[in-house]
């Protein structure tokens, strides 16, 4: 090794626990600071804006300002218990696991908290440091921030297509109207093509992008719609809802 490497690594050792709660410290201030203001832009963003051709599509707005529809479709599709797990779905986790040992594809158990931990504190390249990273912001996030800001986070930054990011930039890019405008369908449509919306197209859907649109307005209907809702506020020990009889 040499004497530089073997300067550093006795300098690491020697100040780590500085390093710990100045990581800390760092990373409460930047999460209650994201609790109050929009993310200006993200990593993921700015990659996109380097590798990626076209017109770049940001628009935050209030979480008042979103259709129910999506709201209500975003969690029926990917968070199902978000407003009663902390962080984590162990139940999916579970799910996804088993999964994966019968099938070829990947399944992922994701929850809402742990994308907006990705998307606006973290990188997007995999690996088990980001996913340990991942997992300790989502509990700043259950900690610091509302459901509700989450959703609205979420709903905000998520990539919805090329270059194209929240679902603002969405609703105007694919149907000319605000977020707020957005019908059932025109919501369902949107979430169908995530987690891969530069594979696939809200304008042009296919037949997968036509099936999993159906399957999230059954799920929306299945979550007693709009009504939903509601659950973000309220705080519960047990869920009122039986979640196995539900498709993911």
């Amino acid at each position: 090794m040499s004497d530089f490497l073997m300067k550093l690594k006795n300098n690491l050792l020697a100040y780590y626990k500085d390093i710990v709660v100045g990581f800390i410290i760092l990373s409460l201030s930047w999460v209650l600071l994201m609790r109050f203001f929009p993310p200006p832009i993200t990593l993921l963003m700015i990659t996109r804006c380097v590798t990626d051709e076209g017109k770049f599509q940001y628009d935050w707005v209030n979480y008042n300002d979103i259709s129910p529809y999506i709201k209500v479709c975003a969690i029926a599709s990917e968070d199902q218990a978000l407003p009663f797990h902390y962080g984590l779905d162990i139940e999916a986790i579970g799910k996804a696991v088993n999964l994966n040992k019968k099938s070829k594809k990947t399944f992922g158990a994701s929850t809402i908290t742990q994308q907006v931990a990705k998307n606006v504190f973290l990188f997007p390249q995999r690996s088990y440091f980001r996913k340990v990273l991942e997992l300790y912001f989502s509990f700043l996030l259950e900690t610091i921030w509302s459901k509700e800001r989450i959703m609205e986070t979420y709903l905000n930054v998520a990539e919805m297509g090329t270059l194209t990011f929240g679902v603002e930039a969405a609703a105007q890019e694919y149907y000319n109207k605000s977020a707020s405008k957005l019908s059932l369908s025109e919501a369902a449509t949107i979430i169908a093509v995530l987690p891969s919306p530069r594979k696939y197209s809200v304008k042009n859907p296919g037949s997968y992008v036509a099936q999993r649109r159906q399957e999230i307005v059954s799920l929306f209907y299945s979550l007693d719609g709009t009504n939903y809702l509601r659950e973000l506020y309220v705080k519960s020990d047990k869920s009122l809802y039986d979640f196995s009889k539900y498709k993911k």
